[in-house]
């Protein structure tokens, strides 16, 4: 580990696949100015419970809190509810002034709309940072 990298915290997750991430954005263009569609969560490294397999996430939701934060809430291994707390999604966009981390929130205040057919992205297991 690099002096730089002392205290930060290991996340894991799953990283989209690029071209799956791409035909999605195009498909449900972003609402708010920056494009995130990178990545869902699981929960920190240290402490957190076996991540299920999966090489799959089925896209059923959408939140949206009308000031910058949208978010869609994916399905993978047949839920949508994390096991260290809160709802799998993907950051979508969001607007100057806001952040990733804000997603969570703004799915536990104002929950999240159903989306028809569940497109499905491919999704790789990962840690970040690298």
């Amino acid at each position: 580990m690099s002096g730089g990298d002392v205290g930060q915290e290991t996340w894991l997750g799953w990283k989209l696949d690029r071209a799956d991430r791409a035909a999605l954005l195009a498909r449900f263009p972003p609402r708010y100015r920056e494009a995130v569609a990178d990545h869902v969560t699981f929960g920190l490294a240290e402490g957190s419970p076996p991540m299920p397999i999966a090489a799959r996430a089925a896209i059923v939701g959408r939140a949206d809190d009308g000031q910058g934060v949208e978010a869609m809430v994916v399905r993978i291994a047949g839920t949508t509810e994390r096991p260290t707390g809160g709802t799998y999604h993907i950051t979508w966009s969001l607007a100057e002034g806001r952040e990733a981390r804000e997603s969570n929130d703004v799915i536990a205040a104002h929950g999240w709309q159903p989306m028809d057919g569940a497109p499905e992205v491919r999704i790789e297991s990962a840690r970040w940072p690298d």
